[in-house]
């Protein structure tokens, strides 16, 4: 299966496909689970806020939002990443933006994994799975 990357109204930026790539099957694997197909898009802040809109009905901007085409044990889904938010976040919490760009794609495969943050427990969860498999970047 693969993993793909896209950029939509951004403009390209280097990553290390490889090295991504084999990062994100290797924490699918660790979880127990099979990488499908996923599709990573990194676009801007208005062109996230269109899906949001129409697809979410939420009238806000995020960092991310995942679809989700999990079937059993085979993961799938489309991840759309704004870069805008990755870089404004990344000024706040005073990181890089490479590794607050991971934390995001690492959140997003989480998400497809069944791990949720809607509440402050699931949220501590969520982070310590997200700080764990970044450290296996």
């Amino acid at each position: 299966m693969s993993i793909n990357f896209y950029f939509e109204d951004v403009e390209e930026f280097q990553l290390d496909l490889p090295k991504s790539e084999d990062w994100i099957k290797n924490t699918i694997l660790n979880e127990g689970k099979q990488s499908g197909e996923i599709s990573f898009v990194f676009c801007s802040d208005d062109y996230l806020l269109d899906i949001n809109r129409q697809y979410l009905d939420h009238d806000y901007y995020t960092d991310i939002i995942t679809f989700d085409y999990v079937e059993g044990s085979l993961i799938s889904g489309d991840i759309f990443i704004s870069i805008d938010r990755v870089k404004e976040n990344a000024d706040v919490f005073k990181v890089s933006f490479e590794n607050e760009l991971n934390r995001i794609i690492i959140h997003g495969v989480l998400h497809l994994l069944g791990y949720k943050d809607k509440d402050l427990k699931q949220k501590e969860v969520m982070t310590g799975k997200e700080d764990y498999y970044l450290q296996k970047f």
